[in-house]
């Protein structure tokens, strides 16, 4: 199984970038209802004003094979769409578990 762990930085105020985290958090919460190659997902939004990042999505697949279905699947095309013009950063670590 593959853990796929995403943060992102949003660019704006931090009331601006908490509108888009949650935007963004509720259209991924559905995506494994949508995507069957997802086997879960969870999102978290950065209750910390000390740290930089706004949000973390942590998400399940049996494969990178799989990952890569889930990425370019038209549902989290549309979800990514809704940050795109707020992502400041995006880093991302793939790993077996």
């Amino acid at each position: 199984m593959i853990k796929h762990v995403v943060s992102f930085k949003f660019k704006g105020t931090e009331e601006e970038r908490k509108k888009i985290a949650n935007l963004f958090s509720d259209a991924l919460l559905k995506l494994p209802a949508q995507i069957p190659q997802l086997k879960s997902i969870e999102v978290g939004i950065n209750i910390n004003p000390a740290e930089k990042w706004d949000l973390v999505l942590t998400a399940t697949a049996d494969s990178l094979e799989d990952v890569a279905i889930y990425s370019t699947h038209p549902a989290h095309q549309a979800a990514v769409a809704i940050i795109a013009p707020h992502k400041e950063d995006r880093a991302c670590v793939d790993y077996i578990v």
